[in-house]
């Protein structure tokens, strides 16, 4: 598993728990950085399956 993946899977964690974090104290502020927080760790997980993918495809050939 690529590392990229797991550093994506945390961001979106840490996202997810800023957002709870400013809707428990209705912070807009962190309600939108942990949102996209969210964003750049899914992003971050796909680019660590893409390499995966090619790396996967460059051992079979």
């Amino acid at each position: 598993m690529d590392k990229d993946r797991v550093k994506g899977k945390i961001k979106q964690l840490e996202g997810k728990l800023q957002k709870v974090k400013g809707k428990l104290l209705h912070s807009s502020g962190d309600k939108i950085e942990g949102a996209a927080k969210v964003v750049e760790g899914k992003a971050e997980e796909r680019y660590g399956i893409a390499k995966d993918a090619v790396k996967k495809a460059g051992e079979k050939h």
